[in-house]
């Protein structure tokens, strides 16, 4: 199987298994599911967040999601839990439709490697 089929059919397998989870079936949008990533990774599931958190979270999701590609690294989490990275590498400069694949393949990634798909 191409490359490319691989990771939509594995993309689509996310955004199906998410939105059951946590849309009712509505189908989440990429940011969704970054913003899904970070509440995961900041650990506290159980509460609201302001809107510039929410930035924050999303932040923290991309961090962690490109983290294995080189180009952020997780620095320290602070008093309240919250992860900080620093950036190793630039991001390359790359078109929209680039950067959507990009990181719809780190969240691939990232899935299977925490083993929500296969």
């Amino acid at each position: 199987m191409a490359r490319d089929e691989a990771l939509k059919e594995r993309w689509d397998l996310v955004v199906t298994k998410l939105s059951n989870q946590f849309a009712d079936g509505d189908t989440l949008d990429l940011d969704a599911i970054i913003y899904l990533i970070g509440v995961q990774e900041l650990g506290q599931l159980d509460r609201a967040f302001k809107k510039d958190q929410k930035l924050d979270l999303m932040h923290i999701a991309i961090c962690k999601v490109l983290s294995p590609y080189g180009y952020y690294e997780l620095d320290f989490v602070d008093d309240e839990g919250w992860p900080h990275y620093t950036i190793k590498e630039e991001l390359p400069h790359l078109k929209a439709g680039e950067q959507s694949v990009l990181m719809k393949e780190a969240i691939v990634n990232y899935f299977i490697e925490t083993e929500y798909i296969e």
